[in-house]
């Protein structure tokens, strides 16, 4: 239980920092936004992406630096991309609305999502190499050690997801949609830039 701990603080200590991914799964919480299958694409990620490192395969990763090379680029680029939506949406704010998302909205968030998470290099650095690494220092409990990690990987990710609803009065006013629609285009602006830079 001890390894199955540690996984599950360090994997949370991974997650919560701000980042895009959550800037996004925060978001479709409040819209009340395909909620679950965006919950469940960040954690099946993550749960992929922990078994990898786990496994031993951060090894290959970092053996081919063009992998993380080319992620970035088309990382920084989406992110830019999505930061000019956000913006967007900053000069043209509307209330909220709590209706479930049409099947072209929750398409178009689960290719947002997916490549959120696997346009970002520094996902195969944080949980891939990293994670491989500390769990590979618990031995034969190592993937006690990459349980809890994932354990923690869903947690964070329902939590953020379903209880951002608890915002939905706060967010029933146009004010409050430009404010965090500012807050998200700063956000991906920012990463898209440095992922970017990072590549070049």
């Amino acid at each position: 239980m001890t390894s199955a701990a540690a996984g599950f603080g360090t994997g949370l200590s991974l997650i919560v920092a701000i980042g895009s991914q959550n800037a996004f799964v925060l978001r479709q919480g409040i819209r009340r936004e395909a909620v679950l299958p965006v919950v469940a694409v960040c954690a099946a990620s993550d749960l992929v992406l922990i078994v990898a490192g786990v496994a031993g395969v951060g090894a290959v990763v970092a053996a081919w630096p063009p992998l993380l090379t080319l992620a970035g680029l088309a990382g920084g680029g989406f992110l830019l991309c999505y930061a000019v939506l956000a913006a967007r949406r900053v000069l043209r704010p509307a209330a909220m609305t709590t209706e479930g998302a049409g099947a072209g909205s929750r398409r178009r968030a689960l290719l947002a999502c997916l490549a959120m998470t696997w346009l970002n290099p520094h996902v195969y650095l944080d949980t891939v190499l990293l994670l491989g690494s500390l769990a590979a220092g618990h031995g034969a409990l190592r993937w006690e050690f990459g349980l809890g990690a994932v354990l923690g990987s869903v947690c964070w990710f329902a939590a953020l997801g379903y209880g951002a609803r608890l915002l939905t009065p706060v967010f029933a006013r146009p004010g409050a949609w430009r404010v965090l629609d500012t807050l998200i285009a700063a956000t991906m602006a920012v990463l898209g830039a440095t992922l970017l830079a990072g590549a070049l």
